[in-house]
């Protein structure tokens, strides 16, 4: 029997590992893809982290490259991957799991389609991005509109025709409008509404040496500071207003029919194409333990669930501000990590 079985090789799945490995403790890293990184190499191609260089480090291993650049998202997974080679991390590829059990004298039982492992406590660290959520009424545009959702968004040359409407404007799609803006097509922005936006650079440093500084990476949920900063999702490097030159801005989508997208002020917005940034739903289908809500989230304290043995991590917000960000995931695995070894 395994002492930990983690679901997930991303960077979550990752820094915990560094920690077990460093403690001599069996356990696997069981990821659904083919390579170590492909979750970031599968988004779209001119992406870059907001966060420099400086930041981007798991446990153990620098990040290379200049402190102060932004690196693409194939230097993050390429990252990844080096990481996992240089600590000799046990990451099993190709393994999507289809069952989390748990045995009636404690422990768990893991399934993938080509082993099954028992383990005595198991780590979801799966991330928050699993099922692309698009609106029901999707299904009532014409057949000839393309429908793109940003996970599956790779550049300009998905989204043909000259009229594009960007459903969602948080990071995202802030960054695919004024991509595609670029490109020459004609772009419409919708959403209820846009968090503020703040600068790449302010004062000669890098927007995230200043949150840093002034710990608001470490802020916690449901800490004054942190609500607001939640509730606001603050827009990070693109220059919004600067963007809303560029494109429309259109009111929120609550319907769709024949070409048309319907908006909130009675009007409709006709389109050759949508790309729907409208972020995800938690889906752990292979969970069989009661720790979700009625919306299928996980309910839990900083990772810790009710059921012993069973625990999140890398999810948004969930200890902090930077519990899901590449260079502060590491603090909560530490955290976790140190639970574990005590056997908690």
């Amino acid at each position: 029997m395994l002492d930990v079985v983690i679901v997930g090789g991303g960077q979550a799945g990752l820094a915990l590992a560094w920690h077990l490995r460093r403690a001599g403790r069996e356990f696997a890293v069981l990821d659904a893809h083919a390579r170590v990184g492909d979750a970031w190499r599968r988004r779209w191609d001119s992406l870059r982290l907001f966060t420099p260089n400086r930041f981007n480090a798991l446990p153990g291993l620098p990040f290379p490259g200049d402190p102060d650049a932004h690196p693409t998202k194939d230097e993050v997974a390429d990252y990844l991957q080096a990481y996992a080679d240089r600590f000799d991390l046990p990451v099993c590829l190709d393994s999507p799991v289809s069952a989390v059990r748990p045995e009636p004298g404690g422990g768990f039982t893991v399934r993938t389609p080509g082993r099954t492992y028992a383990a005595r406590r198991v780590v979801v660290a799966a991330g928050a991005f699993h099922t692309p959520h698009v609106p029901a009424f999707a299904d009532r545009l014409a057949p000839q509109v393309v429908q793109v959702h940003s996970s599956r968004y790779r550049n300009p040359d998905q989204v043909p025709g000259a009229d594009v409407v960007v459903v969602g404007a948080g990071n995202t799609g802030v960054q695919i409008a004024q991509e595609l803006a670029a490109a020459g097509r004609r772009v419409a922005l919708s959403a209820a509404a846009i968090g503020p936006a703040m600068p790449q650079r302010w004062l000669g440093r890098d927007i995230f040496w200043w949150f840093s500084r002034l710990g608001t990476m470490g802020l916690g949920p449901h800490s004054p500071l942190g609500r607001r900063i939640r509730a606001a999702n603050p827009i990070i490097g693109t220059d919004v207003r600067a963007l809303l030159r560029q494109v429309d801005r259109l009111d929120r989508v609550t319907g769709a029919e024949g070409r048309n997208l319907l908006l909130a002020d009675g009007s409709a917005r006709p389109v050759d194409a949508v790309v729907w940034a409208t972020g995800f739903r938690p889906h752990y289908p292979w969970l069989e333990v009661p720790v979700l809500d009625g919306a299928g989230a996980p309910v839990h304290r900083h990772g810790v669930t009710d059921w012993p043995g069973l625990f999140f991590l890398g999810l948004p917000w969930q200890r902090t501000r930077g519990s899901a960000v590449l260079g502060w995931v590491g603090r909560d695995a530490a955290r976790l990590g140190d639970r574990l070894l005590r056997g908690d």
